[in-house]
Order: structure tokens, then C-alpha cells, then sequence
């Protein structure tokens, strides 16, 4: 046993464990079983899986979103004679999140349904590994206040951040003076090469083949959209402190480099990786060390090559319209970040319901933006007001499109 191995174990919460990124946790976690141990447990609907994963990690607590999912869980659990303590429900979640005896929390329910449990964690003072996008988007500086009150340490899961994270130096107050600017890259999804005009036919099984990711439906769509880029500027702005002029797209289609920094020497620092997110986990449960993630290494004598593609080249601008919302909703008042997001959502969820086109998801966006002018939100109310109102807004929208 190595000296990083002989500690106390740090005790996990998993938010979403039925997830990818909660599949990918617990697998990184599986590998160090004397340095992690699974405390809690949470999902939304999948109960055969989250029952596997109470028989073999044995969590103190599981939880799902529903009661009849949670009943049903605590039926199957006691047929096993498993000690797992079910409970279900958003207090639930934000229970374990906040429970004196967790050291990690992996927030990875997906959307805005994750906000408060993150809030809970950060106020707690959590080492919090954010891979829910949303927590920051919706929740901006709000958010952040909680984290710095908390004292929680916040690390970035989404692997361009995490790739930022680890381009920049630790001590985060050296990042104002040295920072020229982020340069977050993307794949360009399933449809980069596809002519704009055909994107109306697009079909929900088309959106989700991501060519080089493993994602949920709802992810996997924005990616295709790149709305998911548009999230990660967003994001990034609050994590870092940029500027949204500091803070550049450029498309990658090979996914090997995930994220840049360029510094105002013009020296440009990049993470490599296979697209794996066991990497970026592994990286947020160890920093500031590193371990084995499980991961595949890069082989670069099999690379052909690495190419990049401006966005202002081969129809990307009208391709991936949605993208420059990110820019508008950053210089917008307080709170449109937030009806971004949820009108996103809105639109993404009718899109894999059949209940619009795939186009028609940016159409959602602009419209709830234009019908939704919101108040800066000063707490979690405000907030949970502010989503509320603006997925009204982007129904009235999808009802008008069907």
C-alpha cells in the first residue's frame, strides 16, 4: 500500500449515480477502495441499476427522486437483506448532500433539478465536484457566494473545465494578471459536417450518436446543438473570473485537447486525454494529486492528426446558432443565464418527445428569452421562481410549434 493510499477514507456522496458521470464515479471509486467509500447514493427513475449498485457498494443512504421509485427500491433492497437506508425526495437529496459525515460530493443530477443540493453542499463546505453545469448557470453568483460562505472547495468535472482547472496555476488569485484567455474546445457533435439547411429533419436517435462521447439524452442533444458549449461559457466565466471576451470557442473535432489557456505572454497551456470522463473524476476526487483513473492512454502514434475549425468557417454560425446566446445572456441583466437554461431544457425535452424539430430548439431559446425580462435573483426562491417562469414561457412557446 502507497503512502497516498494509507489515509482515511473519504467518504462519497454520488448526486445522480445512475448517470454516466455517476457510472464513471463509481468506477474510479471501485479502484481506490482504501482511499473512497460510498456513502449515499442518489437517482432519479433507474431503480434496477441504483439496486446494483446498493449490493455492491453498500451506501449508508439511497435515495430517489420519487416516492413509487423509492418504494420500489425499498421493497427490492429488503428482499436482499440490504442495510441501505432508502428514502426518497428533494430534501432527501439535499440531505445527504449536506450530511456531516461527507467529504466528497459528485453533483451530477442533470439541469436545474441539481441546484439546491449543490447550494446544500457548498454551504456545507463540501469538496464539491461540480460535473451539473446548471448549478453555476442558473445559480451565477449566487452560487459562488455560497461556496466562498461555505467554505467548499469547488472543482469542475465537465472535462473542458477540468481541463482549464489543470492549464491554470493553484493559486487561483495569479489568474486575473496571467490569464489572456480560455479557449474551450468542442467536437462539433454528430452534425458538424451536415449543410444547415437539412438540421430540420434531424431525429432524436441523430442527435444523440455523439461520435466520440458516451452521454445522456439531454446532454448528448445540446451537444449536437452545441448549446452545451454556450453552458460551458457561461460556466466558465463564473469559475474563472474571465471576462465572456475572454473566452473563445474553437471547434475540435479529434476531442484530445479539452481545453486551453492561453496567458498574456500569448504561451498557451493545453490538457490532452483520451474523451474519457473517468480522467477529470479521478483528477477532481484526488486534487491536488493524481491517480489511476481507468482510463485509456493516449496512443500518438496512432493520431493522424489534430485539426481545428474556426466558427466563423464551413456554415458553423448558422450550424450552431444557438452558441452566441451565451455571449447575449452574460452581458444581459441578472438572471437571463437562468432562462437560458431552462428554456433550453423546455425545448430539448419536446425535441425527444417528437414535439418539435430539432431547429426549432434554438426558436424556444429566443422566444422565452424575448418573453422572459428577469429581476437579479437574491436567493434560492428567486431562483427556483425564475426557472419556473420561464419553462411557462417556453411551453406557451413549444405549444405554438406543434
Amino acid at each position: 500500500m502507497n503512502d497516498s493510499e494509507n489515509r482515511v477514507k473519504q467518504r462519497i456522496a454520488i448526486l445522480g449515480s445512475t448517470g454516466s458521470i455517476g457510472v464513471s464515479t463509481l468506477d474510479v471509486v471501485a479502484r481506490h477502495p482504501l482511499r473512497f467509500e460510498v456513502f449515499a447514493l442518489s437517482a432519479a427513475s433507474r431503480v434496477d441499476l441504483m439496486l446494483q449498485q446498493c449490493v455492491r457498494f453498500k451506501p449508508v443512504f439511497a435515495v430517489m427522486a420519487s416516492e413509487p421509485h423509492g418504494r420500489a427500491l425499498e421493497h427490492k433492497c429488503r428482499e436482499l437483506n440490504l442495510t441501505t437506508r432508502i428514502l426518497w425526495g428533494p430534501a432527501a437529496i439535499t440531505m445527504i448532500a449536506a450530511h456531516e459525515l461527507v467529504d466528497v460530493v459528485m453533483a451530477a443530477i442533470v439541469g436545474a433539478a441539481g441546484l439546491a443540493s449543490c447550494l446544500e453542499a457548498a454551504r456545507a463546505g463540501k469538496r464539491l465536484l461540480l460535473a451539473n453545469k446548471e448549478a453555476l448557470v442558473v445559480g451565477g453568483d449566487y452560487f459562488l457566494q455560497a461556496v466562498a460562505d461555505g467554505g467548499a472547495k469547488l472543482l469542475p468535472i465537465d472535462s473542458e473545465h477540468s481541463a482549464v482547472f489543470q492549464s491554470l496555476p493553484q493559486d487561483a488569485t495569479l489568474w486575473p494578471s496571467q490569464i489572456d484567455k480560455i479557449i474551450l474546445t468542442a467536437s462539433g457533435g454528430p452534425f458538424r459536417q451536415r449543410d444547415p439547411r437539412t438540421l430540420r429533419a434531424v431525429t432524436p436517435a441523430q442527435a444523440c450518436a455523439h461520435p466520440n462521447w458516451v452521454m445522456g439524452r439531454k446532454i448528448s442533444v445540446d451537444s449536437a446543438t452545441m448549446m452545451n458549449k454556450a453552458l460551458e461559457v457561461i460556466e466558465a466565466h463564473f469559475l474563472f473570473g474571465v471576462t465572456p471576451e475572454q473566452i473563445e470557442v474553437v471547434i475540435h473535432p479529434q476531442s484530445v485537447i479539452h481545453s486551453m489557456v492561453q496567458y498574456n505572454d500569448h504561451s498557451v497551456i493545453a490538457q490532452l486525454g483520451t474523451p474519457d470522463m473517468k480522467v477529470p473524476i479521478a483528477y477532481g476526487l484526488c486534487w491536488p494529486d493524481r491517480m489511476t483513473s481507468g482510463a485509456v492512454a493516449l496512443d500518438f502514434s496512432s493520431m493522424a492528426d489534430l485539426t481545428f475549425e474556426s466558427l466563423a468557417s464551413n456554415g458553423h454560425e448558422q450550424r450552431f446558432a444557438g452558441l452566441k446566446l451565451a455571449w447575449s445572456v452574460l452581458q444581459a441583466p441578472a438572471g437571463s443565464t437562468a432562462v437560458l437554461n431552462a428554456a433550453n431544457e423546455v425545448a430539448v425535452a419536446a425535441f425527444l418527445d417528437g414535439k418539435i424539430r430539432f431547429d426549432q430548439i434554438h426558436t424556444v431559446n429566443l422566444e422565452t428569452l424575448a418573453r422572459v425580462v428577469p429581476a437579479s435573483p437574491g436567493s434560492l426562491e428567486d431562483l427556483l421562481a425564475l426557472d419556473a417562469l420561464s419553462r411557462a414561457a417556453a411551453q406557451q412557446v413549444v405549444r405554438r410549434l406543434c
